[in-house]
C-alpha cells in the first residue's frame, strides 16, 4: 500500500490534526500551507493523496487541484470546506478529485475514505 499523504491547509490546527492522526495510522505525512507549497511538494515528494482545502488565501483549491493535476494526472485529491459551496466542490469533482469532506469533518469516516483510497 502507498502510505504519503500531502496536507495542504492554510490552518496550522487542521495541518496538525491531520498529521498527527495519520501518522499514527502508519502513513508518511507531509504538510504545505499554501499553493506554492503544494506544489513543491507534488514535484518532490509524489505524495500518493493529497488532502487539500478549498479555500486558501491566495490561490485557492480549484487552482491548486488544477496544477496538481498538470504534474500528475492520476493524483488523488480529497478536497475539504468548512464552507459548503457545492459550485466548487462540483467543479473539484469534475477536475478529477476523489473525495470531499465538509469540515468539521467525522474522523472515522475520513481515516476509512483515505484507506479505502489508497488501497
Amino acid at each position: 500500500m502507498d502510505r504519503k499523504i500531502l496536507i495542504v491547509d492554510d490552518q496550522f490546527g487542521i495541518r496538525m490534526l491531520l498529521t498527527e492522526l495519520f501518522q499514527k495510522e502508519g502513513y508518511e505525512t507531509f504538510q504545505a500551507s499554501n499553493g506554492i507549497k503544494a506544489i513543491e511538494n507534488v514535484k518532490n515528494v509524489r505524495p500518493n493523496l493529497v488532502l487539500l482545502d478549498i479555500k486558501i488565501p491566495g490561490m485557492d483549491g480549484i487552482d491548486i487541484l488544477k496544477e496538481l493535476k498538470e504534474i500528475d494526472r492520476n493524483i488523488k485529491v480529497i478536497m475539504m470546506t468548512a464552507y459548503g459551496e457545492m459550485d466548487m466542490i462540483q467543479e473539484a469533482m469534475e477536475l478529477g478529485a476523489v473525495a470531499y469532506f465538509t469540515k468539521p469533518f467525522d474522523i472515522v469516516e475520513l481515516k476509512k475514505t483515505v484507506k479505502s483510497i489508497l488501497q
